[in-house]
């Protein structure tokens, strides 16, 4: 059992030595932000050429190798590696000896608290989750993103002053979340941002379908309007033919839809539904309207069109 007394963080030297394990687009980008801020990057992990790439791109000249020699060159090391994995990765780190009494041991899964970081922590390392709510593209530009970004920090009370500290040198904004709460937090995250995606996507394959040349250039300014004003007022920001009640617009939708992309129907009518009960709950939606419209959302049509198939 190693007796050395452990040094405080507070006592650390202000720079520190930075490790990589896993150069996915957040890894990089996060080394990068704290070399700006005077630590210095010094090992990286990387597998695939992909990663290898962007290790080259973002941290020139620091060297690749294997994790448990990233380890050992490092006071701080990102572990940043698909969510899944990340469990597995500290079990491995810790029974192999890679972890160093005093190491900053920092992950930044949303999914996970600091308690994943357990078997490294009985091995003597100061654990932090640090997960910053950004899209990353695995490019340069991720780092100007890093300003202003909030970040989920997850860490034991002692530790919080450091975790906060960091988060800050990276430009960021440090948002505490309860290590029970971590699961929802992410959660949520992934349904506004995630989600988006995957509408925005639908709406501009849709938009080419019916022959509008730039799609991009018309929903740019109407999505920008739209999350700007859902920002400031929430559910009081809808419009559109669910919250105003439209059955008979929905059903035209939903036809055409069947017609033209099948594939996105199932996704407008949930939409639709979770929409409909929003608006009904804070008062948007007209009780008198609402039973012909979820009578048309539970069957895609409202009795006056034909089911197009």
């Amino acid at each position: 059992m190693n007796t050395t007394p452990q040094p405080d963080p507070r006592d650390r030297p202000a720079r520190l030595t930075v490790g990589v394990v896993g150069a996915g687009r957040v890894g990089p980008a996060l080394a990068a932000s704290l070399q700006l801020a005077g630590h210095r990057p010094v090992a990286v992990s990387a597998v695939s050429d992909a990663s290898r790439r962007r290790a080259a791109q973002l941290l020139p000249d620091v060297p690749v190798m294997p994790p448990a020699e990233v380890l050992q060159r490092s006071d701080l090391v990102l572990l940043t590696v698909p969510d899944d994995a990340l469990p597995e990765l500290v079990v491995g780190l810790a029974d192999t000896g890679s972890v160093r009494p005093g190491q900053l041991l920092v992950h930044t899964s949303g999914r996970y608290g600091a308690r994943v970081l357990d078997p490294a922590l009985r091995a003597g390392a100061l654990p932090l989750a640090l997960h910053p709510a950004m899209t990353f593209t695995g490019t340069p530009v991720d780092v100007q993103r890093l300003a202003g970004c909030s970040f989920g920090v997850t860490a034991p009370e002692e530790l919080r002053l450091a975790a906060e500290a960091l988060v800050i040198e990276m430009g960021g904004e440090p948002e505490w979340i309860a290590e029970e709460n971590r699961p929802l937090y992410h959660a949520a995250l992934a349904l506004g941002a995630n989600h988006l995606v995957t509408l925005v996507a639908q709406s501009l394959e849709l938009l080419r379908t019916a022959g509008v040349s730039a799609p991009d250039r018309m929903l740019g300014p109407l999505l920008g309007a739209a999350l700007d004003n859902a920002l400031r007022s929430g559910d009081a920001a809808l419009t559109g033919p669910v919250a105003r009640g439209d059955a008979g617009t929905v059903a035209a939708h939903v036809t055409e839809l069947r017609r033209h992309a099948p594939q996105a129907v199932d996704g407008y009518l949930a939409m639709a539904r979770t929409t409909a009960d929003r608006a009904l709950a804070h008062g948007l939606l007209k009780p008198e309207l609402a039973e012909d419209l979820l009578g048309v959302l539970a069957h895609g049509t409202d009795g006056t069109e034909g089911d197009a198939r």
